[in-house]
């Protein structure tokens, strides 16, 4: 059972797919990940990108993020987001878009910024450091952007030093299968 840790809708229990296509965050995962951000989300303008059920971007709302924008490929999963945000009342702060990652990173070049952006893409799909690349030259992280990564893999950047360059590593931790490592983006001061 999925459900809101803290803040605004408290408790409030969340649905989630059935299946093996989306895997939920662990409670764990999600207390540390919380836990690390927790004074940095007053009035946040919020991107869940691989959304699954929405639970990371409603948290966030939950605890004062000001609103979110949901993307995934699955119009079930979509349909349960929807839901999910209903129950938690933050459905008028939201949008939400049914769209493969990359689709939706190009055509909201220029029009969207978000300072916190949840990237948790299928463990299979080891796709994590291209939506970061996107994410940076599409423009759509504000300075001081939270970028929080789940990732099967140790180190989901890999060792691309001029991507890693444009970031303040805050956490780096594995959860049993989960590997999370949040950042911080800093615009270039050239």
């Amino acid at each position: 059972m999925m459900r809101i840790i803290t803040g605004k809708a408290r408790g409030v229990r969340l649905e989630t797919l059935e299946g093996e296509n989306t895997r939920p965050t662990a409670e764990k995962v999600k207390e540390a990940v919380f836990s690390a951000i927790q004074f940095d989300l007053q009035g946040r303008a919020v991107l869940d990108l691989f959304a699954g059920s929405g639970q990371m971007a409603l948290e966030a709302m939950s605890r004062g993020a000001a609103r979110a924008m949901f993307i995934d490929s699955s119009p079930e999963a979509m349909d349960i987001i929807k839901k999910n945000a209903k129950k938690t009342g933050f459905f008028d702060c939201s949008r939400f878009l049914i769209s493969d990652f990359r689709n939706y990173l190009r055509k909201a070049a220029g029009k969207d910024k978000y300072d916190l952006i949840f990237i948790d893409p299928p463990y299979s799909a080891r796709c994590a450091a291209d939506a970061v690349e996107r994410i940076l030259a599409h423009s759509l992280a504000n300075d001081g952007c939270i970028i929080v990564v789940e990732s099967e893999e140790d180190n989901p950047l890999g060792d691309k030093a001029e991507l890693l360059s444009h970031f303040e590593i805050i956490k780096q931790k594995r959860y049993g299968r989960a590997f999370v490592t949040i950042l911080v983006y800093k615009e270039d001061t050239q």
